[in-house]
């Protein structure tokens, strides 16, 4: 079988690298003595969040990282 997303207007902020960046697109910091990684607490778990990464509210509000190439192939700017 073969299924079709719905469509649905989503939240997205793109997250830059910076403690801004993270702070707006709700992202954590963790680290130890080799350096700070950026991610969110998932459904699934921790995720890594890489700059250029979107960050996006999902239907029920969770929130998640996704890369730019897959962001860019499956969503589309909304009409306001």
């Amino acid at each position: 079988m073969k299924f079709r997303k719905k469509p649905v207007v989503i939240e997205a902020v793109q997250f830059d690298g910076t403690s801004e960046s993270a702070q707006s697109a709700g992202l954590v910091a963790q680290g130890d003595t080799r350096g700070i990684v950026w991610g969110i607490y998932t459904l699934e778990g921790f995720m890594l969040a890489s700059p250029g990464d979107w960050i996006i509210a999902g239907v029920k509000g969770e929130r998640y990282p996704c890369k730019p190439d897959i962001f860019e192939a499956t969503y589309e700017p909304a009409e306001p």
